[in-house]
């Protein structure tokens, strides 16, 4: 018998009202809305579902390919998806990855997981609730990263289906370029404000917009 309590955080449809966490940040700060000129695009995916997975790498990739249908990244500091593009699993570090996927899945994926995973010695932790996901384009989306992290995101050295955490202005986020014309900031929840003022100040001189 599992000895892990498990609880769907996410509120029946109706019951809660939810709040993304850059609501706020939209009535303080604005949202320009994205203008002909404008060579970035900042929007937010908020909700999503967030998982921490921790364990040896075989068992969590089998577990994996058997509930999602693809595995763990085959290489440090990168990630994989699934043929949509709304799952992925990125490596954080040699034994943790982050797992991605549509508001909602987050729940019956995790029990879905540890049915897999069964008597393996393993960790899963929902952070949904503590995380938001940035998403940047336009053409000057490599020059406002550019400006704002320390790892050189020059697109030579960073690839598609790369992922690194790294130093964000005077926070950390994780850098992940998961398309071609597409890159994406997962930001702590306590920081996404602050993420999005720099980000704001920043693309100004690139007519940054936000599709809120």
């Amino acid at each position: 018998m599992s000895k892990v309590h498990l609880y769907d955080t996410r509120a029946a449809h109706g019951q809660v009202a939810a709040e993304s966490p850059l609501a706020f940040s939209y009535h303080r700060s604005g949202a320009p809305a994205p203008q002909r000129h404008s060579r970035v695009v900042l929007r937010e995916r908020a909700f999503l579902g967030h998982l921490i997975l921790r364990g040896g790498a075989i068992v969590l990739d089998e577990a994996l390919r058997e509930v999602l249908g693809f595995g763990l990244p085959a290489r440090p500091n990168s990630l994989s998806q699934d043929a949509s593009g709304e799952r992925s699993v990125q490596w954080l570090s040699p034994d943790e990855w982050l797992l991605i996927v549509p508001g909602g899945e987050e729940h019956d994926l995790e029990l879905g997981l540890r049915k897999a995973l069964g008597d393996a010695h393993y960790a899963i932790v929902n952070v949904s609730g503590g995380q938001t996901l940035l998403e940047l384009e336009g053409p000057a989306a490599v020059e406002l990263l550019m400006k704002s992290v320390v790892y050189d995101v020059n697109p030579l050295a960073f690839p598609v289906g790369k992922g690194v955490t790294t130093v964000f202005a005077k926070t950390t986020v994780i850098v992940r370029r998961p398309s071609e014309s597409c890159w994406e900031l997962v930001v702590r929840r306590s920081f996404a404000d602050y993420a999005y003022r720099w980000l704001l100040d920043a693309g100004e001189e690139y007519g940054i917009g936000v599709q809120a």
